[in-house]
């Protein structure tokens, strides 16, 4: 017999307790449904669209086709969602976005797309189409692509080492930037993946694909948003888990469109990483335990940020709508 019907009030109590916790986290929910997240992140993506064309403004000597290449590229419709971390990071610790992490999520974003340019190359994923138009190397040529990926990279540095306001913040900014995008990061995601390809269905070695290649960017724009704030260690360890855990459930969702969702809606090809024998969710796990992954960890990352209340909801229903995007 369970000890607690052994007790009446014990008993009461307990379903209080129970009933409080219930309607607890049915008030945060309902908090979090009234964040309009789609407006939220246009906002966000506005408010970097204007620096980034700010930063171009200022920048002199580049070649004219390298400039049209670059404005091609950063002007294409993204959702800034790396980005729109770092500001709202920074507004979870300060109360409000400032300068430095404008700054900082202008670098990022030049970074990603530099990601993106690469990406595209028929050397790598050999795309056609980004952001529903034609790919950097086929708008231009494949050389231009390279270059313009290049030049984004070093842009991105350079910003931070010319813009932060405290040389030791823009330190730190570029450690973690370049940990996150470097031979152990990113790059090191993208060497795994095309090794992988057609070659392993293995789950550990998928994880470890979409950590490096995903996860750990979405880390560093936690962490760039949590330094522009000066936030304290506690807040920073707990940001960065909280970027890591949404970066990947991130990417298994990515995984998921792109086998259930057209080229229209991507704004890319559809069903590529099917026919290039690419390792993801999907291929390991199967569509609807891939969903199922992606809900759980979407839902960690919500966890994550309980330290910080309800001053994290935009956050928190940004890790919910993630996973149930379609593009």
């Amino acid at each position: 017999m369970c000890i607690i019907s052994l007790y009446p009030n014990l008993k009461k109590q307990y379903n209080n307790e129970f009933m409080a916790k219930r309607h607890s986290r049915t008030a945060d929910r309902f908090k979090m449904q009234k964040v309009d997240i789609k407006k939220a992140l246009t906002e966000k993506a506005d408010a970097v669209n204007s620096k980034i064309a700010a930063i171009l403004k200022e920048w002199t000597g580049i070649p004219k086709k390298l400039a049209d290449a670059l404005d091609y590229v950063l002007a294409a419709p993204g959702k800034r969602i790396r980005a729109a971390i770092v500001l709202w990071c920074c507004e979870l610790i300060e109360g409000k976005e400032n300068d430095d992490a404008l700054n900082a999520a202008a670098a990022i974003e030049m970074v990603h797309t530099y990601s993106l340019v690469h990406d595209d190359l028929p050397a790598m994923d050999d795309d056609d189409f980004r952001r529903g138009r034609p790919s950097c190397h086929k708008a231009f040529d494949e050389a231009t692509a390279v270059l313009a990926g290049d030049a984004l990279l070093t842009m991105a540095f350079e910003i931070i080492a010319a813009k932060i306001s405290d040389a030791k913040k823009a330190v730190e900014m570029m450690r973690v930037l370049a940990e996150a995008a470097g031979p152990a990061g990113m790059i090191a995601g993208q060497v795994n993946d095309l090794a992988a390809q057609n070659n392993s269905n293995s789950s550990e070695e998928l994880h470890d694909i979409h950590i490096n290649k995903t996860a750990k960017m979405f880390r560093a724009s936690a962490l760039l948003g949590a330094i522009a704030a000066d936030a304290d260690e506690k807040q920073r360890e707990t940001l960065a888990l909280f970027g890591l855990t949404l970066g990947l459930g991130f990417q298994v969702a990515d995984d998921i469109i792109d086998v259930s969702s057209t080229s229209s809606q991507l704004g890319k090809t559809a069903g590529k990483d099917a026919k290039q024998g690419k390792l993801t969710y999907p291929a390991v796990f199967g569509l609807e335990k891939s969903k199922e992954n992606a809900r759980q960890i979407a839902q960690k990352a919500v966890d994550i940020l309980k330290p910080f209340g309800d001053k994290a909801a935009v956050l928190k229903e940004l890790a919910l709508a993630l996973v149930d995007r379609t593009k």
